[in-house]
């Protein structure tokens, strides 16, 4: 995370750092263990990047919550997916 951090040009104090970083962990932890294709090894860069990026952009815009950020960058991720009919509309 802290190298998302860093290459985004933003400037956080330690205690955003930590905050950022475990909502990172949060959302990274609970994408593993929810089994979503967006862990897989063949996806797991571009998911990691659209976590943070998330979670990075929100902390610029105040907020500070690591559940809220967390879970935030996770609807991130799913929603270009919550666009897709559902299997049994699409026959």
């Amino acid at each position: 995370m802290r190298k998302f951090i860093k290459a985004s040009g933003a400037a956080f104090d330690p205690d955003t750092v930590h905050i950022l970083i475990g909502a990172f962990d949060d959302a990274w932890a609970s994408l593993l263990n929810s089994g979503a294709p967006f862990a897989a090894e063949s996806h797991s860069e571009t998911a990691r990047d659209i976590l943070a990026k998330h979670i990075i952009e929100a902390a610029k815009n105040g907020e500070r919550d690591q559940h809220k950020l967390s879970e935030g960058a996770l609807l991130q991720l799913a929603r270009p997916n919550l666009k897709k009919p559902l299997r049994d509309e699409q026959q």
